[in-house]
């Protein structure tokens, strides 16, 4: 198997995403990984205020487990999502982890309603053999002040 560089390897993620491979997905993530939505714009600290979503690899496993409970009637049927991602930049390399900005344009349809999201993401990436997982996401949502009106996707 070829290696995968670091923008084939988030257009992997989008696509886990988008055809509801979410064990798949949630197996990209280290043992310490974090996955944080903030719900300010540029905010710094997720523990000193309120964000959108802010997990670790345990509450992402959760998460994955009830967007399958077949009783999990607020995220029934699962949203059709496609991710598009852009603007691919490798930005810093430290200590082993490999830092990468893009944007995003999520397109949800769920219950019969359209929705679409943008955002800044970063992540944080750390070399797996020929791949790559993911210690730390960040999706900084364009409007993450306005009404949301109840997150059922994952980012």
């Amino acid at each position: 198997m070829k290696p995968m560089n670091v923008e084939q390897f988030l257009y992997h993620e989008a696509r886990l995403l988008d055809t509801q491979q979410l064990e798949a997905w949630l197996e990209l993530f280290t043992d310490d990984a974090t996955y944080w939505v903030p719900l300010e714009r540029n905010q710094k600290d997720p523990l000193e205020t309120s964000s959108i979503i802010h997990d670790d690899r345990t509450l992402l496993e959760l998460r994955v487990k009830q967007a399958r409970h077949p009783r999990a009637h607020a995220r029934q049927p699962l949203a059709r999502t496609v991710h598009q991602v852009g603007n691919v930049m490798v930005s810093d390399e430290e200590t082993g982890d490999i830092t990468v900005n893009s944007t995003l344009q999520l397109v949800e349809f769920r219950n019969e309603k359209p929705r679409l999201y943008g955002a800044l993401v970063q992540h944080r990436l750390r070399r797996a053999g020929d791949t790559f997982r993911i210690a730390h996401k960040r999706v900084e949502l364009v409007s993450s002040e306005g009404e949301l009106d109840g997150i059922a996707v994952l980012f």
